[in-house]
């Protein structure tokens, strides 16, 4: 076992390292030039996109409305890394990760967008005549059958990634964070969660999709306005934290308190993981839901899904960060969910750590409704419509386990796994970047 684990280990260092980070980015950055930085500059636009795309619509082209793909996107991807993964990247890389975590969202809504449109532009309908889309059936369609070992590589690393990332390593943060809190035992919360997602998911994507649009707005809301008191109790602080995040973006930090110093190469590498992990910008998973929205155009998906990416990093994962650097608690030691728990504390005492731990169960719940919807869509891809019911059963199953177990190795090879997502993704990406400008450049002259 611990030759396994050293494997693992050595693995995850090639796969979440500097090259891995500098393909992601490179990817992201190449893509945004050859789109002329229209993901940038349609912003407003995509808003509008998905305001209007809260009803499916005459369009008989889709299981759920565009706003209910969005809503399943982003439950999969505002979770644990909004919270956790932020103070992490801080922890380890300084204020200045957060630079770099803007960075990497910035660039990232042309890799999200890229991934929707061709997700979109290649899907099928399986035999149950419901859409399905992703990097793998933009790979199948787009690049043809000698490429088809990448769509089955990427299928796979997603199939077997979503059990842990998507699932026992949510619920377990879930299960840990109400226990410390409100002393709730491990395996009542398993059995709840458990109960909770086999009501949604066993319901197929339309349930999935009418769960999402009403649970993900509101705690977004309700988790921006509760980092708000915390900025508006320190506004005074905010200067210098915007301060602090550029100069140390760019120049080492010497240790202080808690804090142990960084490289400015610290900031770079825990920002971007960091960043990629909260958003998936490049690890194809966002397709896979816009895939099943109603649309006539895959350029209309892919700017609202685009949206993805500028709400959970630049919005959510911005307020989260700007907390724990104007309170201070930054150079406190605490590194996760426990150092925004302590940011949230020191501006609300009593009830910060609450709200915090309120918010985090709710994010990881969401993230494991849409990761559902991502594992299902891989095996199908993988064996067909049979391992659909299956799948479902297995990972209702798998929920109050994941609540109870020892998961350091489970989160090390999902982690593993889902960075390898990564490389089939970014290389189809590539490989079709062509036939997103395209069709991007016969969208806006129609409009």
């Amino acid at each position: 076992m611990e030759f396994l684990n050293n494997l693992v280990n050595s693995v995850n260092g090639l796969v979440w390292g500097p090259p891995m980070l500098v393909l992601i980015l490179g990817t992201g950055l190449f893509l945004m030039i050859f789109l002329k930085f229209m993901p940038l500059t349609r912003i407003p636009t995509g808003f509008a996109l998905m305001w209007r795309g809260r009803t499916k619509g005459d369009e008989a082209t889709g299981e759920i409305s565009p706003f209910q793909a969005l809503m399943t996107s982003l439950a999969a991807t505002v979770g644990t890394g909004n919270i956790a993964g932020v103070a992490t990247a801080i922890f380890l890389g300084g204020p200045g990760a957060l630079f770099w975590m803007w960075c990497t969202a910035l660039v990232g809504m042309a890799t999200k967008y890229c991934e929707v449109v061709l997700a979109v532009h290649y899907r099928e309908k399986d035999d149950r005549g419901e859409h399905v889309g992703g990097p793998m059936y933009a790979i199948k369609n787009g690049l043809g059958k000698k490429w088809l070992w990448l769509g089955t590589a990427f299928s796979i690393f997603g199939g077997l990634a979503g059990f842990g990332i998507g699932n026992m390593v949510q619920v377990n943060s879930m299960a840990h964070a109400l226990e410390t809190t409100f002393s709730v035992p491990l395996w009542a919360t398993g059995l709840i969660t458990m109960v909770a997602v086999g009501l949604v998911i066993l319901g197929g994507i339309r349930r999935i999709g009418v769960v999402a649009a009403s649970l993900v707005p509101f705690m977004c809301l309700a988790y921006l306005i509760a980092a708000l008191v915390v900025l508006v109790v320190n506004a005074s602080a905010i200067p210098a934290a915007f301060d602090l995040i550029f100069t140390h973006a760019f120049s080492p930090i010497a240790a202080t308190g808690g804090f142990a110093g960084a490289a400015v190469i610290a900031a770079i590498r825990f920002g971007v993981a960091r960043g990629i992990f909260s958003n998936e910008a490049g690890l194809g998973t966002a397709g896979i839901a816009q895939a099943a929205g109603t649309t006539t155009s895959s350029v209309r998906s892919g700017m609202i899904g685009m949206l993805g990416t500028f709400i959970d990093t630049i919005i959510v994962c911005s307020v989260t960060g700007l907390a724990i650097i104007c309170t201070g608690v930054w150079t406190s030691g605490e590194s996760g969910a426990a150092l925004s728990a302590a940011a949230f504390e020191s501006a609300m005492p009593g009830v910060g750590g609450i709200i915090l731990t309120i918010a985090l169960v709710v994010f990881a719940f969401t993230t494991i409704l849409g990761w559902s919807y991502f594992g299902e869509k891989c095996w199908e891809f993988l064996v067909g419509t049979r391992a659909i019911w299956p799948f479902r059963v297995i990972w209702v199953l798998a929920v109050p386990f994941g609540a109870i177990a020892q998961l350091d190795f489970a989160w090390l090879l999902a982690d593993t796994l889902n960075g390898l997502m990564a490389i089939p993704n970014l290389i189809s990406l590539l490989l079709l970047s062509p036939v997103v400008v395209k069709l991007t450049k016969e969208y806006f002259a129609r409009s």
